[in-house]
C-alpha cells in the first residue's frame, strides 16, 4: 500500500531488494533471464530464508523464527 509522500511506507521491501542486489545479483553475471530467475529463487529459498541470520528477528533465520513462533 504505497502512499504518496511517505518514504518509509515500503521500507521492508526496499531493504530486501537492496540485500538481494548487493549479496547476489551484483555478484553474478546471468546469460539469460531464465537463469537469473532460477538463481534468484534458489538464493531466496535456499540461503536468505534458511541460512542468513536476520538482525530484526534476533539473529535467527526466518525459518527458525517462524518455527519458534509456532512452538510458543
Amino acid at each position: 500500500m504505497c502512499r504518496r509522500a511517505n518514504a518509509w511506507d515500503n521500507a521492508a521491501m526496499e531493504s530486501f531488494f537492496k540485500t538481494l542486489k548487493v549479496e547476489r545479483i551484483y555478484q553474478v553475471r546471468y546469460e539469460t533471464r531464465a537463469q537469473a530467475r532460477l538463481d534468484i529463487v534458489d538464493w531466496i529459498e535456499g540461503y536468505y530464508n534458511r541460512e542468513r541470520l536476520h538482525t530484526s528477528i534476533g539473529f535467527l533465520t526466518p525459518v527458525a523464527y517462524e518455527a519458534a513462533m509456532i512452538a510458543a
